[in-house]
Formats: C-alpha cells, structure tokens, sequence
C-alpha cells in the first residue's frame, strides 16, 4: 500500500512519525511523497495547544472527505479518547502515542475502525529509522511527571520511562553505522533520563552526563545535541560534559515560561527566577557563545503587567539567542483550565509581539559578536532563502549560510562570520574537514 504521514506538534512527533514510516517500508509499504498518490494516510497529531489539535482534525476530515483510509495517531487521539470517532465518524482508525508501533499490525488486518490507547511500549518502534540523511532523532525519555499547571503532556504521554542507556547506546552505534554523524536525544523533559527508573547497571555518576560522555565515544558521531531541558537538571556534572566533551553541543534548549516567581509558582515549575538564571551563569562562565534558547508564555492567567515586565527583564538578562513565544490557551484537563483566562486576546497579542521584537534586537546583538569568529558546520543543503547558497547549522544551533561550493551534505565546513542577522549567519567557506 502507498502510504504518506503529516506530522504536526514537536521533535517528539517527528519523531515518532519516523518510526512508523519505517515499520511501514520494512513491512513491506511503500512511502510517497505526494498526498494524491497515497492510499493510506496517517495525521499524527498535536494537542499542546487547541489550534495545532484542530488543525490535525481538520486535516483528517479532509483526507475522509477524500476517500483515503485515514488513520489518526498522537497525543489528540490520547486526549479525545474514543470521542475522536464523534468528531471524524468515518475514520479508520485512532492510535495513542505509546501504541504507534501498532500501525503496521492494524493495516495489515485491515479492521476498521480501530482505537489503540495503550500505555505498554513496543520496543521495535522505539529502535526504527530511515534509511538516509546524517541527522537522527533518538528517544531517550517518554512521558512527564512534571505535571505544568498549564501542560496536558502528562495525561497524553504518560508517566516518564527512561530507556535503558546500554539499548540507547546500541541505537546510536547502528546510526552511526549508517552513516549518521548527529544525533539529537529526545525527552520531554530530557535532564530526568534515569530518574524515575535506573538506565545503568550500577549507580556511578549522573545518568545523562553518562549517557553523554559514552555516547561521545562511538565512531563516526561528531555531534550530540538533546532537548528539551530543566532548570534542575543543569548540574555542574552536565556543565563538566558541556566543557570537556567536544562532540557534545554547545546550546541548551532551557524553556523558562515566564520571569515572574509569582507565576513560576502558579505554574508549578519548582524554581525561581534566580535559579534559572544560575543556571545559565554556569554555562556562560566558561563560554560567553554558549547558545541558550527557551519556550515563554504570556497571558497565564492573572498575568499582571508587572509579571510580564518581570519576563521582559529576565529575557535580557538572560541574554537568549533565540525565544520561542506563545500565548496562553486553556487546555481540558490541566489546573490552570480551571482558572479564569482573565487576559485579553488583544492583550496577549501585544505582549507577544513586544517579545518577539525584544528577540530580534537581542538576537541581533548576540549573532553581532560573533562576526569575524570562525565556526564548524554541517552542510544540510541549499538555503531555504537562496538556493544559490549553502546552508547548515554550527554547534550553538545557530542557522549559518555562505556561498555554494562542492561541501556535501553531511561534509564538516569551517566558516568564517562576515556579518550577521537576528537568526542567521553569514560568512565564507575556509576549510573543508571532515570525513
């Protein structure tokens, strides 16, 4: 059967799209790229905020309309439950995120409809992978048990688990075998790995500066990125692995929320502003470069303009390279649902918009510095913008573009910064490396 996957929502998705569209080829389907020439296709969906939701349901609906055998997969499907059948009463099946190993199993029985809703992990969709590129996605931890005032994730993705580091381990060496030089480590949380349960068959050090540091020693990887991260996992051992171990990235992906203690609490993110910002002194102090980006909302509720000052202030302090901003929306199920979304939609839209242009300007400044340094990238292909350039990221996540040469993708160039913009770099090929 000819299948294609839209995947909406975070890395964990895309993730998990992965998987399945792996499973699917080994079972012997054949993926396309265009909708039309599809059979089967699959919507994995998002349920973090209620537009990303009714954008996956919509689409689903289309793809009905359309006449395709339609499947659902994802967090909206663990929160809809069986009412998803209410709002797509013609869909073939719904399957929850711990149960998208399932899929290959449910199209080849070809009973319809069908809901999964399982929680037990199915260990060879953990481990599938496509067959190209030099990037990879790797799950480490699933779940949460940090239950965000505001954040449905936990009720969707269950309880944290915490792969085994030797099957971890054994994922990357088979990557790299492959060919892959870059992995990024996945977790919704990621800085728990081996908290809530062991991952290594003794107790010496922290789990995940472990997991790093072995990780750091397979051939073949020359980059180790993770997301997303904690506050209170940024230990001076995770700091020790940021500055001795070259393979692993410099740049933290550290979701902050707001700048206000007040609304850190209501919130339910167990620190305070002064120790986030610890947090990120400890990395900054011994590399000023040390790439920080973060998650904010505004408009929780009760927000006071002071609490939004107060988040305005920490963003400069903090000196992010990049910051992802979104606005308030209730989710069913969580705490804050409960609480009266007291601020505007105009009022969230300001605010949201005087941080994006604090962004910029702060963006602006940080790349500015970097102008006349020369900085390691990965060629991933032409740019988005112009084709007649490269394109490629250096350790700090940093989007870095220069004139096209031979680099090929996945090849390691050296670039030296001629100038600078709010997201991206640009600057010149000096010295082709790599393997």
């Amino acid at each position: 059967m000819k299948f294609l996957v839209h995947t909406y929502g975070c890395q964990m998705n895309v993730r998990d799209s992965e998987a399945v569209e792996a499973m699917l080829v080994a079972a012997g389907h054949e993926k396309v790229e265009n909708e039309q020439d599809a059979e089967l296709v699959i919507v994995n969906s998002c349920t973090v905020r209620q537009k990303a939701e009714e954008k996956a349901i919509g689409k689903a609906g289309n793809l009905i309309a359309a006449k395709k055998v339609t499947g659902l997969m994802g967090c909206a499907v663990k929160r809809l439950g069986a009412d998803v059948f209410k709002k797509l009463p013609h869909l073939d099946f719904a399957v929850a995120p711990r149960s998208a190993g399932l899929i290959p199993r449910i199209v080849a029985e070809g009973r319809y409809p069908r809901l999964e809703l399982g929680d037990d992990l199915i260990p060879e969709a953990l481990a599938a992978h496509s067959a190209s590129g030099f990037q990879a996605f790797v799950t480490v931890l699933l779940g949460c048990d940090n239950r965000c005032s505001y954040c449905i994730v936990p009720d969707v993705r269950g309880h944290e688990y915490s792969r085994p580091a030797a099957e971890v381990i054994a994922e990357v060496e088979a990557l790299a075998r492959r060919g892959v030089k870059e992995v990024c480590l996945l977790g919704q949380s990621v800085l728990r790995y081996g908290v809530r349960n062991p991952v290594w068959p003794d107790a010496k050090g922290e789990a995940f500066p472990r997991l790093l540091r072995a990780l750091a020693k397979i051939d073949g990887i020359e980059r180790i990125r993770f997301t997303s991260a904690h506050p209170k996992g940024c230990t001076d051992e995770l700091v020790e692995v940021f500055r001795t171990e070259p393979k692993v990235c410099r740049h933290l992906h550290l979701p902050v929320q707001s700048g206000s203690d007040r609304i850190l609490a209501e919130m339910g993110r167990h620190y305070t502003r002064a120790e986030y910002l610890a947090a990120i002194r400890k990395l900054r102090d011994f590399d000023p470069a040390f790439a920080i980006t973060t998650d904010v909302i505004v408009g929780y509720p009760g927000e006071t303009e002071e609490d939004f000052e107060a988040t305005r202030s920490l963003m400069d302090e903090a000196g992010f390279d990049n910051s992802f901003i979104f606005k308030y929306s209730p989710r069913p199920g969580t705490r804050s649902a409960l609480l009266v979304d007291d601020v505007s939609v105009e009022e969230k839209e300001r605010r949201n918009q005087v941080l994006l242009a604090d962004q910029q300007r702060r963006g602006l400044e940080r790349n500015l510095r970097l102008v006349g340094t020369v900085r390691e990238v990965l060629v991933e292909g032409p740019s988005k913008r112009n084709p007649e350039r490269l394109g490629g990221r250096d350790g700090g996540n940093r989007i870095v573009v220069w004139d096209a040469s031979d680099a090929p993708i996945g090849s390691k160039v050296s670039i030296l910064v001629t100038d600078a913009h709010a997201q991206i770099l640009v600057g010149e090929a000096k010295v082709l490396g790599g393997k």
